[in-house]
């Protein structure tokens, strides 16, 4: 009886401390379409992008301070991504007004985009359950011109992401 009980018990701590991973989008494959407001509630898409590359990348949360960095580091080298031809678009589950916040506090010259509902998380294979909260897993999407995906990043470096981003595009632009 003592084992049954340990046994349920097991399970549902399982059950809420699992990780909720769909399959994420893979290398050649399109990525999903979404629409979602950015930090000034305009409506952003990928569809927006389309002829020029795109770094979609996910993260937990707002003022947090691995999110801060990425962010930062982001921010720090929009000119050199831009001048590779890409745009950047970050995603969380924050709310339009946190991601006003953030932006603000940082200077963030680009999207922040807020997926309140989950869905755009789920369709990226990037949401996370546990213990009854939900965030986005830190990954990065690079997306092509025809808006397929080029190369994803599973659980980046915050510090490092951009700078592999960078040397990605160079790579993935010079290839035939």
């Amino acid at each position: 009886m003592r084992r049954l009980a340990r046994l349920i018990i097991l399970s549902l701590l399982c059950a809420f401390v699992a990780p909720a991973f769909a399959a994420s989008p893979q290398v050649g494959q399109t990525a999903p379409a979404f629409r979602l407001q950015d930090q000034a509630g305009h409506w952003r898409s990928p569809a927006d992008y389309h002829g020029h590359w795109l770094v979609l990348y996910f993260y937990p949360k707002d003022f947090t301070p691995g999110c801060t960095t990425e962010v930062c580091t982001f921010r720090d080298d929009i000119a050199k991504l831009r001048q590779a031809g890409a745009g950047v678009v970050g995603v969380s589950l924050d709310d339009v007004k946190s991601h006003a916040e953030f932006a603000a506090k940082y200077r963030v010259p680009f999207p922040l985009l807020s997926d309140a509902d989950r869905k755009v998380s789920t369709a990226y294979g990037v949401l996370v359950s546990r213990l009854g909260m939900h965030y986005a897993r830190r990954t990065t999407f690079l997306i092509d011109p025809q808006g397929r995906v080029a190369k994803v990043y599973p659980d980046v470096d915050p510090e490092k992401n951009s700078t592999q981003v960078l040397a990605d595009l160079d790579s993935l632009k010079a290839a035939p």
